[in-house]
């Protein structure tokens, strides 16, 4: 036995980073706490236990009660005590009878019970009852008697941290095959306690305050009854990463009633809904063992018994299909619980015969002092960009329209990179968007039917900040079913209408429809399905070849006199939109083939004298 001054506090245990000594141990912090009576078990099961579970990464404060005397626990344990999430007491013969293992036990209770459910308390009757450590028995009871002599002012104490202990369910070794198997069964069970709820989130938080409390004010987690809010918005705008904040920040209210299903979009494509109703039962009932779930009308069944009884908070993440909300939640929510769901389409949020409103709330586009400084975190680890680099910065946010998933990717893209490679990128974002970015923003595109697709194009490439009604005129003659279309742009976050009637599209959208269509061709314009550069569309006009892929022409003249002949116009036999600045027409177009439905003439010569007939317009 090892012996210490009176006056000393104790050497600390080995951590699990295998380290000794407090300071160095204790800076990384434990996770699991050993509370146990040498003399019974150090060199047998709990020399076994602690190894394992150092072997399975956990951080573990193996505590020993002959390595410490004095009066009251010293610093460094209490430390240690606090620190811990899991506390694992191995209650053997003799374990009562040490007055330590019982103030460490009314400890661990203390802090359990202020944890508000963040801590847990993981029992092991190692050669005892649990009717033992309850005191109903005389084991644990005449042990007690004996402290009361000499500690009177702490065995009630210690007596009712017995009791409260002995009540939690944990593991009887004569329940299993030997020791072996119960130190698995520990460390699985450990392990899975340690896949902490709270969500990671990145470091360079920013203007998510006022977001951070709109939506806690929807939730009002003090209320009765259930409610559930819809954040919605574009692609890399920060969905996610708000309900993230949220359910780190209320989780600890709903005490181990949580469950984050991430990504629902892309996991039911993978597995369908069952495995992510299997999740969310088990995160709800804090156990892998639930059963099988071999459909998912028997898994609404079961989520619908889990939560009718159980006041819990629910993240939906990246929700593309109404279903997914009803298969997942069912419609039997116990008061009090609270549903975050994310989503790129609004529409998601109104559904037929559902049981429960849901609240919309938009994520926008940061304002432009919170994007410089979130850009200036990745790209200068720092809240705003050196003087030399201040002009710069401020034109990549502006490009990047305030969007964090852009600000974020560039950012840290030219992190300690020289001037030449900033003045490079800032040029080619102006022409290409990132490819990580508009890979996100894609995924909105790619789920548009095909008359959808052709709306979005065209605003990317033609009509962003005009007049909406023109472009309506246009698109019902070519049976692109507009009014159902731009419902749907609008719900998906895509575009707005403003107050004047004018279309909008975020920056970051218009550049993606515009590489969208550079990509059907990047090499020959002429094979593409709109034009919207001018140098491109003169060459392109100049070339004798047909085009037979083009729909739409953005043409500006006023620095080029532009000519139209019926020749040209022939070769568009596909042309369904023309805008021309400051151009003009020449010629005979009685006999004019093409399927052009709309021409905006901005700027004609004042003078002139036309007509222009247009079969099958």
């Amino acid at each position: 036995m090892t012996s210490v001054a009176a006056d000393q506090e104790p050497p600390m245990p080995t951590s699990a980073a295998g380290t000794s000594g407090g300071a160095t141990a204790l800076g990384a912090g434990f996770q699991a706490f050993l509370s146990f009576r040498g003399p019974d078990t150090r060199r047998g099961f709990t020399d076994t236990l602690y190894h394992a579970l150092v072997d399975a990464g956990v951080r573990v404060f193996r505590d020993d009660d002959e390595l410490r005397v004095g009066k009251t626990i010293g610093g460094a344990l209490l430390r240690a005590i606090d620190d811990s999430k899991l506390y694992i007491p191995i209650f053997s013969r003799s374990y009562a009878t040490s007055k330590w293992c019982l103030r460490e036990l009314a400890r661990i209770v203390d802090d359990t019970s202020r944890s508000r459910g963040n801590k847990k308390i993981l029992p092991i009757f190692f050669d005892v009852e649990p009717d033992d450590v309850k005191l109903k028995t005389s084991l644990y009871s005449d042990a007690l008697v004996e402290h009361q002599k000499k500690f009177p002012d702490e065995v009630n104490a210690w007596r009712e941290s017995l009791v409260e202990v002995g009540k939690i369910k944990g593991w009887s070794l004569k329940n299993y095959g030997g020791q072996g198997e119960l130190t698995k069964l520990v460390v699985e069970e450990v392990l899975d306690e340690l896949k902490t709820k709270h969500r990671y989130v990145t470091e360079h938080l920013i203007g998510m305050d006022d977001r951070v409390a709109a939506i806690k004010k929807s939730l009002d987690i003090h209320a009765g009854g259930v409610r559930l809010v819809g954040i919605h918005g574009m692609g890399g705008i920060g969905k996610t990463t708000l309900a993230k904040v949220i359910f780190n920040q209320l989780s600890s209210e709903f005490g181990n009633c949580g469950s984050f299903l991430n990504d629902i979009r892309e996991e039911s494509k993978k597995d369908g809904l069952v495995k992510l109703q299997a999740k969310l039962i088990s995160d709800i009932v804090n156990s892998r063992v639930i059963g099988k779930i071999d459909d998912v009308g028997y898994g609404i069944k079961r989520i619908e018994e889990t939560l009718c009884n159980k006041k819990a908070l629910i993240i939906l993440d990246d929700v593309d299909k109404s279903e997914q909300i009803e298969k997942l939640i069912g419609s039997s929510l116990y008061s009090g619980t609270r549903i975050i769901i994310t989503t790129r389409n609004r529409s998601l949020l109104q559904i037929r015969g559902f049981k429960y409103e849901i609240l919309a709330y938009e994520m926008r586009e940061m304002n432009s002092k919170d994007a410089l400084q979130l850009f200036s975190r990745h790209a200068f680890c720092g809240d705003s960009p050196p003087d030399d680099y201040n002009h710069l910065s401020t034109e990549i946010v502006h490009v990047t329209g305030g969007l964090p998933l852009a600000l974020e990717v560039i950012g840290s893209l030219l992190y300690s990179k020289e001037e030449v490679i900033w003045i490079e990128t800032l040029e080619k974002l102006r022409s290409i968007p990132e490819e990580e970015v508009q890979k996100k923003l894609k995924i909105s595109f790619d789920v548009l039917d095909e008359f959808q697709r052709h709306i979005f194009l065209d605003i990317a490439c033609f009509f962003v900040s005009e007049d909406i009604t023109d472009p309506i005129y246009m698109w019902t003659d070519c049976k692109f079913f507009p009014q159902s279309g731009i419902k749907v742009l609008i719900n998906m976050s895509l575009i707005k209408i403003l107050k004047n009637n004018k279309l909008w599209m975020h920056d970051q959208l218009r550049d993606l429809g515009r590489e969208i269509v550079r990509q059907e061709n990047p090499i020959e314009p002429e094979k593409r399905s709109r034009l919207w550069i001018k140098e491109e569309i003169l060459d392109v006009i100049r070339s004798k070849e047909r085009k037979g892929k083009v729909q739409g022409l953005d043409l500006d003249g006023r620095h080029t006199q532009i000519l139209l002949t019926n020749d040209k116009f022939e070769r568009f036999p596909h042309l369904r939109f023309l805008k021309l600045c400051n151009g003009t027409f020449v010629g005979d177009f009685v006999n004019c083939h093409t399927k052009l439905r709309w021409i905006s003439w901005d700027s004609p010569p004042p003078d002139i004298r036309w007509a222009i007939c247009i079969y099958n317009m």
